[in-house]
């Protein structure tokens, strides 16, 4: 008895629900066809249909032969849902057109030839209207038209619905930056207009936005803003939301079975995050600095460890070779991902990274013109980038050293690609090689002065030296030059005191001080400096010329002065000689000098007497 009322009240709802769901129907009015979608069947008429559908026509057309009353729609865009609404439009029912479905309604208008030529103001033209007029000047509304595209490719590609709404958020996004550039410029002090910086930009509020679509289509919504000039360092964060979003999904294999359908599910996770990482490499800007390089270092780990194509991977190692003084240590120990491999990190991709950063050293070299030399900066540029990236190469070297499966070949081709002025100590190479020969004790002695060869102990500090002196790792010819290098120094420093305490003229310590400032340098920084000491020696050779031209001319005055004030002295001199001649001829006929007669001379001739 209860299954029985059970049944009955299961017929019940079932036929209450088919009732609800055909309300728009002629209740009244047997159906005459019925229409089969995905499963799902429709008792519906005839002629609401064949007045509004150009596909239906002709298919009750076709059958009119028959008996047959039944038609299946295969392949109908949207499914049962999206033949409900067309449905439900051609029985005049009023219903809402929204972004969520104004792409299904497109899509089955066409499948079905809903067009102008079968009715005025069809369901086709409403929808294109909807979707022209109010979509395309919403942002939101063309993420969700683009979300529900999804699965109606490629009729909705070939409808031209995709294209509308990217273009219509690379403009919108567009135009809302450049509003926001302009909100953010304000007037200097000096009456000059100018970009606040430090004002914070609202035009990229569209980011988290764009992180629902799936990765073909927001490839494209991204492809089309860069096209139109969306700020690079705007692309840059969008795409690292994206990753962020995308790349961190785990596989949810708590509904799986079986150990093969979990093997399914991480296979078909990593196919997708495959297809993320290229798409987001293939859109980074060109411009430098758009990106953080450790979000470059992320892709490159995820590209290694997905497999992606070598054109990706290389792609990323070249961009992260222009910047590489940026990155961290951290960033560089990439985990070699093989299994088969004995290394514990990615040395090969490291070495590549450093290629690709000296040949972009060198290419910016070879542009720099001669004037760049005559800079007054004590280092450029590119020389402060070679600093941190040697100190960045010694960390790395000594963190893999510790490896026991790292081959010296390897270590010494990371160890040689720097060139000798990126160094200016040695105390970090010398600690990392020490790392590997304690690691790898079973070298040979060949192998071991091999690899000390790339030490230039002379730059080794008084600490880093003294442990190298005792240091019994080292070949017998290095603790030699250890020593030697230690006892030129000790030689050196006692000299330049000794010639302290003597006073020694200021432009010798100069010159000395220079020297040493450019034995650490590069051959170009080098050259500037020994540019500045000429330009110098210059200026101090017009001072004394000048100093000299001054010399002459007081030289020539005095002269002058002399000429005239010796010609009155020879007059009046003259004059005085002819006095005095007169009056020492009088004086000694008539008296005696005083000076004649002296006590000394009178107490000898007393004497005598």
């Amino acid at each position: 008895m209860d299954l029985h009322n059970k049944q009955l009240q299961l017929s019940m709802s079932k036929s209450t629900r088919q009732r609800c769901n055909n309300e728009w129907m002629y209740s009244d009015v047997p159906s005459d066809i019925t229409i089969e979608v995905d499963g799902r069947t429709f008792a519906l008429h005839k002629f609401p249909l064949v007045s509004r559908s150009g596909r239906i026509r002709k298919l009750v057309a076709e059958h009119r032969g028959s008996d047959s009353s039944r038609i299946e729609l295969p392949n109908l865009p949207g499914g049962s849902e999206s033949f409900e609404w067309a449905a439900k439009f051609c029985y005049g029912v009023n219903f809402e057109i929204t972004s969520l479905n104004v792409a299904k309604l497109c899509c089955v208008s066409d499948y079905l030839e809903m067009g102008e030529e079968y009715a005025k103001d069809n369901l086709g033209s409403r929808a294109e209207t909807y979707l022209d007029t109010v979509v395309c000047k919403s942002l939101e509304m063309c993420v969700d038209v683009l979300q529900q595209c999804e699965n109606l490719l490629p009729l909705a590609d070939e409808l031209k619905i995709v294209s509308r709404c990217t273009d219509a958020i690379a403009s919108k996004t567009c135009a809302e930056q450049i509003a926001s550039s302009f909100s953010r410029l304000e007037y200097s002090s000096s009456g000059r207009l100018q970009m606040n910086k430090q004002a914070k930009c609202e035009g990229d509020w569209w980011i988290d936005d764009l992180s629902v679509l799936r990765v073909d289509l927001y490839q494209r919504v991204m492809a089309a803003m860069k096209c139109r000039g969306v700020r690079p360092e705007s692309v840059g964060a969008s795409l690292q939301n994206y990753a962020q979003k995308v790349l961190t999904k785990k596989p949810s294999l708590w509904n799986a079975s079986a150990h093969t359908k979990a093997d399914l599910v991480v296979n078909l996770i990593e196919n997708e995050q495959r297809l993320v990482v290229e798409a987001l490499v293939s859109l980074l800007p060109v411009e430098k600095l758009s990106v953080p390089i450790s979000f470059l270092f992320g892709l490159l780990r995820r590209a290694v460890m997905l497999d992606c194509t070598i054109a990706c991977r290389l792609d990323l190692e070249r961009r992260i070779g222009a910047q590489l003084e940026m990155a961290t240590l951290d960033d560089i120990l990439i985990p070699l991902f093989r299994h088969t491999a004995d290394t514990v990190f990615d040395v090969d991709t490291v070495h590549r990274i450093l290629v690709n950063f000296s040949q972009q050293e060198d290419s910016e070299d070879d542009m720099e013109d001669i004037s760049a030399y005559e800079s007054d900066s004590p280092c450029s540029p590119t020389q402060s980038a070679l600093l941190k990236v040697a100190k960045l190469v010694d960390s790395y070297l000594a963190e893999v050293a510790a490896d026991v499966n790292l081959k010296l070949s390897k270590f010494m081709v990371i160890a040689e690609i720097l060139p000798a002025h990126a160094r200016t100590t040695h105390d970090g190479l010398y600690r990392a090689v020490d790392i590997f020969l304690k690691a790898h004790q079973g070298l040979s002695d060949l192998e071991r002065k091999k690899i000390c060869k790339l030490i230039d102990f002379q730059k080794l500090s008084q600490e880093a030296g003294a442990h190298a002196a005792q240091n019994e790792r080292l070949p017998l010819q290095s603790i030699v030059q250890v020593l030697y290098f230690e006892q030129v120094r000790l030689r050196n420093a006692l000299c330049c005191s000794y010639m302290d305490t003597e006073h020694k003229p200021m432009h010798q310590s100069w010159r000395i001080s220079s020297g040493a400032l450019s034995a650490a340098m590069s051959p170009r920084d080098n050259y500037a400096s020994l540019r500045r000491e000429n330009r110098e020696l210059k200026l101090e050779l017009t001072r004394l010329r000048m100093r000299l031209n001054d010399l002459e001319k007081d030289h020539v005055c005095m002269k002058k002065d002399m000429e005239k004030s010796s010609s009155k002295f020879m007059k009046s001199f003259s004059w005085k000689i002819s006095k005095f001649s007169f009056f020492t001829r009088s004086t000694s006929r008539g008296s005696s000098s005083p000076s004649k007669y002296s006590p000394r001379t009178d107490s000898k001739v007393i004497g005598r007497t």
